[in-house]
């Protein structure tokens, strides 16, 4: 797999900082940002929410050259500038091999990223055999906004993505059903067999249970590598599934004594 290790890893170069005080050094996981290496397949990033994980995601991605609300390098547009300037303090260190694809997921995004598409196109309707096919040929042929939001999140994941390409995602499992994000798992692996990278920040139990990755956990110390089996999202949903009566009398009870 070292051939296709597109990013191997980074670090912050804490000299260039002003202030550790101001956003978004100030986050436990970016002010005790360590060198930190990356998997040749996949990398996971966990943390409750608050914890940095879209932050230094949109970072790397950015440092990557893509377009801060997602896409590929080739798209340019934004709808409100969000993003930190952590990114100019990122040092990133790549293989000797390039990827030959890309694509910066974001959730939280995706419908601005869709009706870019649109926009793009100049209609959604344009026949994907017309001499010149439209940019959502590359999607599935269907207009993004004319199918449910998991829907369209699969679209991009199984047209899209080709192979041979690192793949920064954040919180792709946000629209999917517990047997959507199977199939991504599944997805995942068909490309990662086509020597792609990917990146990926989520919650999801599912998708985090990919063998062999790297699971990155942000914390208060900073960033720890830890197993799948020693996360929080693997033992409260085993905890919940084996227990869920007695868990839910419990939380029930809670918020019937505030108190």
């Amino acid at each position: 797999m070292n051939e296709t290790h597109y990013l191997i890893e980074m670090s912050l170069q804490r000299s260039s900082v002003s202030s550790f005080d101001e956003y978004p050094f100030c986050l436990s996981s970016v002010r005790n940002l360590t060198t930190t290496r990356f998997h040749p397949a996949v990398t996971f990033f966990i943390g409750e929410n608050g914890s940095g994980k879209s932050t230094l995601l949109e970072a790397i991605a950015i440092a990557c050259g893509f377009n801060p609300e997602g896409g590929s390098k080739n798209f340019r547009f934004g709808s409100r500038p969000s993003h930190s300037e952590l990114h100019e303090h990122l040092r990133l260190v790549r293989g000797v091999a390039r990827p030959r694809d890309g694509f910066f997921f974001r959730a939280e995004s995706f419908y601005n990223f869709a009706t870019e598409i649109e926009r793009m196109d100049g209609s959604a309707d344009i026949p994907p055999t017309c001499p010149d096919p439209p940019i959502i040929s590359r999607y599935g042929g269907k207009s993004l906004h004319e199918q449910s939001h998991g829907e369209s999140f699969m679209s991009l994941f199984m047209n899209r993505f080709g192979g041979q390409g690192l793949y920064i995602l954040d919180e792709p499992e946000a629209a999917l059903s517990p047997l959507r994000q199977m199939s991504l798992v599944a997805r995942l692996h068909q490309l990662v067999q086509r020597r792609s990278q990917f990146l990926i920040a989520t919650h999801s139990p599912i998708i985090m249970a990919y063998p062999n990755a790297n699971i990155l956990q942000l914390t208060a110390q900073g960033i720890i590598r830890v197993s799948y089996t020693e996360t929080e999202y693997y033992t409260l949903t085993k905890a919940f599934l084996n227990k869920h009566e007695m868990m839910l009398r419990e939380l029930m009870e809670d918020s019937d004594n505030p108190d």
